[in-house]
């Protein structure tokens, strides 16, 4: 069995992870194979097409594009499941005045076993790009992805995590320049447990990032949140929306922290994090914080836990509604509130049928 180096839930920023199961995971051997299904998004823009099945490309099924695979120019990271990632993986470059590229999809598989994979997102000056990334499968799939947008870029990335089992562990580090813009949105709607880091900083002048997502857990799943964002220069602007719903012995837990440096004057930064109760067995952790040096800006935070509204479930009732289905149609407006923040449709309209989907297969093991 694999020996792996990995922290313990004593540390803080750890202690809502459960990790055991990994060095089990690592110990596998890939069992392979394309999956039956690829849930591509059928989008009228086109763009490129990238299929990795643990960690590695089936080139018969992508059509990369201008996304480069191999090596890829990234920092070591010292998280402690990140530095695991190799030097092989994809790199998306975008150059100033680039044509419109269209959808990037990356799909993820794993059939068992431990797959670790980098990535390198850079978009110059003015640059503009969307990415959906989607996983699948049953292992540990482990993933770092560095991305840095320069003045004015504008990058979309939406990630769901449709992973039947096993754990999922993403680390980001991103760098947004002057006047440029980053929206991050997962949806994690699968049986695996996951683990979503991420560093982002606002190093320039009236720079933008939203990030967030809906986290659905059941059984005995595990979804764990870190997010930190770091306000480096004055009109900055971050939003962190994230919307956690536990049922049976499930656990959510979101930590999402905004620093302010002392020359950061004139920031902007809100953090609304919510979670859903279905059940009185499940746990919601949430942890917002703030962190300002400044003394001009205009920062917010609100953390609220319960269960359905009583009197909108009588509501329905009295309309006819079965129970089942107006808890399901409560719950699937709760979380639209996260998921309708996508910019693009086809995505949207994907993330927000995987999320009524989770919420159907709710509704059937109640019946």
């Amino acid at each position: 069995m694999t020996l792996l180096a990995l922290p313990s839930n004593r540390e803080e920023s750890w202690r809502w992870s459960d990790l055991s199961a990994l060095p089990e995971i690592a110990a596998r051997q890939p069992q392979g194979g394309v999956p039956e299904r690829l849930p591509w998004l059928d989008c009228a823009t086109g763009g490129p097409r990238l299929l990795f099945v643990d960690g590695r490309l089936v080139a018969a099924e992508s059509n990369p594009g201008i996304v480069g695979i191999g090596a890829v120019d990234i920092a070591p990271s010292d998280h402690a499941l990140a530095r695991l990632v190799g030097h092989e993986g994809w790199t998306l470059r975008l150059a100033s005045g680039h044509a419109p590229l269209g959808l990037v999809q990356v799909i993820h598989a794993s059939t068992g076993a431990a797959d670790h994979l980098p990535a390198r997102i850079e978009l110059d000056v003015d640059a503009q790009a969307s990415v959906v990334e989607t996983f699948l499968g049953h292992g540990w799939t482990n993933r770092l992805s560095e991305i840095t947008l320069y003045k004015g870029a504008r990058l979309m990335l939406a990630r769901r995590i449709l992973s039947e089992a096993g754990y999922v562990s993403l680390a980001d580090r991103v760098t947004i320049g002057e006047g440029a813009s980053f929206t991050l949105t997962t949806l994690a709607a699968g049986g695996a447990d996951t683990r979503l880091d991420g560093e982002v900083r606002l190093a320039g002048d009236a720079a933008y990032a939203e990030a967030g997502g809906a986290l659905l857990a059941r059984g005995r799943q595990r979804h764990d949140a870190n997010l930190v964002v770091r306000h480096e220069q004055p009109h900055g602007v971050s939003r962190q929306v994230w919307r956690s719903v536990a049922d049976d012995q499930a656990t959510c837990s979101v930590a999402a922290r905004v620093e302010v440096a002392r020359g950061a004057q004139k920031t902007d930064g809100e953090q609304s994090l919510k979670g859903l109760l279905l059940s009185r067995t499940g746990t919601i952790n949430s942890k917002p914080e703030l962190e300002i040096f400044a003394d001009d800006v205009k920062c917010a935070h609100g953390a609220t836990v319960g269960e359905l509204n009583r009197d909108a479930l009588f509501y329905f009732a009295s309309r006819g509604v079965p129970a089942e289905e107006a808890k399901a149609l409560l719950t699937g407006a709760f979380v639209a509130d996260a998921l309708e923040r996508i910019g693009e449709e086809a995505a949207r309209e994907a993330f927000l049928q995987d999320a009524g989907a989770w919420l159907a297969g709710k509704q059937a093991d109640t019946e």
